[in-house]
This record gives C-alpha cells, structure tokens and sequence, in this order.
C-alpha cells in the first residue's frame, strides 16, 4: 500500500468552534498527549485562535494551518485573510475549497484553484478538499466528480511538497455516515491515478480521507490502500479522540 511521505498526517479542522480558553487548553492537551507519536498532526483553529494557539505549539512538531486564505494579496477584501498573513502566523498549511465554503460561500474549482496558487506562492501546502453529494453518489457519478474538482482545483505547480488532497464525500460531513471501504478505495485509486496523468510526484502526493473520522473507524480507514491520513472534523474537538485517531494512523504499517 501507498503511504505517502511515510507517515500518516493528521489534521485536525476546529471549523467554526472555540473560545480563546477552550481552544488554548485543547492545543495543550493535544500538545501533551502527542508526544513520541509516529504521526504528523496539524490543528487549524479558526482565525481568532491561529496566534494563540501557535503559541501554545510552539516548539512542538504540531503544525498549525488556517482554514481558508484569499486568491489575492492583501488589498481591500474586508473580513477575508491573505495567504501571507497565515504565513506569517507561522501556519504550514491552510485548508482549501471544503465542502462547507464550496456550498456555503459558493466557491468554484476556479476560485480554490486561484486560492491554491496564493498559499503555494508564499510557501504554504494546500490542504485542497474535494467530495461529491449525496445525489450525485446516488447518480453514479462519484468518481467522474472527484476527478473534475481535482483537475480544476490544483495548479500545474502542485507537488509532494507544497500538496494535499482531501477526500471528503460531502454526505458523511457531521453527518456520522461513513462509506464503505470499498468506496474508499475507489476513490483514493482514482484520484491517484488522475495525479499520475498530471503530476510526475504523483505517488507522493498525501490523499487524506474526511467525513466523520472518528476513534471507532480510524483504524480501518487508515489501513487502507492509498489513504494517507484524516482530516477530522468534529473529533478533533475532543484531545482524546483526535489523540486516538493519530494513534490509530501511527499504529498501522508505514514505509
């Protein structure tokens, strides 16, 4: 099996969840319990939390990332954040064109792929999110979907290096739905054969899996082929569960 990078990486998105206290407690928990794991975290907390929270992991080898960045450089765009101002935070990484600003804010393959190019050009990776609907699962179009998102979401100077590609199957957010793994599989092989007809790194290219990660199913979502790591949602709320799920990754049978 595939296993990019060699160890799974483990994101963690607070989305839209956390008070200065309660998020600063959950990174040094996390902080705490994470120590001597085979795994590579990552917390993105929302805005108002990245500087504290980067504080709190400082010295760490968690890594801290943003949830979403402007296409543009810093200019006039009120409420919005540049791709340069999570660098200079000190983030990593900065998540891209999840399903909730897709649907929410009406982001198209376009808009993340423009949003890509500003987080690769001030050296951020880009965590760039891609997931069918239920209907369009339903209609058997799951596959065809992905494949599109990925070919309009990254730009041709994506690599190992500066790229993540997140499976997220926009049905099994919070929702406690999970597919198959079997599902699983199809999708992570599809997508890595796609980036093998774009990208000569392509097998290096971390494929993580989101869409109610949890303690319970980590292990067998982890152990699949071609599944490089998580993105958890709502289970990164919780140290002990995020905790679990790395340990769940770190556990399994890594190059």
């Amino acid at each position: 099996m595939n296993q990019a990078g060699g160890r799974p990486l483990i994101a963690g998105n607070w989305k839209m969840n956390g008070l200065r206290a309660d998020g600063l407690a959950l990174a040094q928990a996390i902080r705490a319990g994470a120590r001597g794991l085979r795994a590579d975290l990552l917390i993105c907390p929302p805005a108002t939390l990245l500087a504290p929270v980067g504080e709190a992991l400082a010295g760490s080898a968690i890594a801290l990332g943003g949830q979403d960045c402007h296409a543009d450089r810093p200019g006039a765009h009120t409420g919005d954040i540049a791709a340069v101002m999570l660098a200079d935070l000190g983030c990593r990484y900065v998540i891209l064109g999840h399903c909730e600003r897709r649907a929410g804010h009406g982001e198209t393959d376009e808009m993340v792929r423009a949003k890509a190019v500003s987080a690769l050009a001030v050296g951020l990776i880009a965590i760039v999110c891609l997931g069918e609907t239920e209907a369009q699962r339903d209609r058997g179009e799951a596959l065809d979907v992905v494949a599109r998102q990925l070919t309009g979401s990254l730009p041709e100077n994506a690599s190992a290096a500066n790229t993540v590609v997140a499976y997220e199957p926009v049905w099994a957010i919070g929702t406690g739905r999970v597919p198959s793994s079997g599902d699983i599989l199809a999708v992570h092989a599809h997508l890595r054969r796609a980036l093998a007809g774009r990208f000569k790194d392509a097998a290096g290219i971390r494929l993580l899996y989101g869409g109610s990660v949890k303690p319970g199913n980590a292990g067998e979502i982890l152990a699949l082929a071609d599944v490089d790591g998580a993105l958890v949602g709502g289970a990164s709320l919780k140290a002990e569960d995020f905790l679990a799920i790395a340990r769940a990754g770190a556990e399994q049978s890594w190059p």
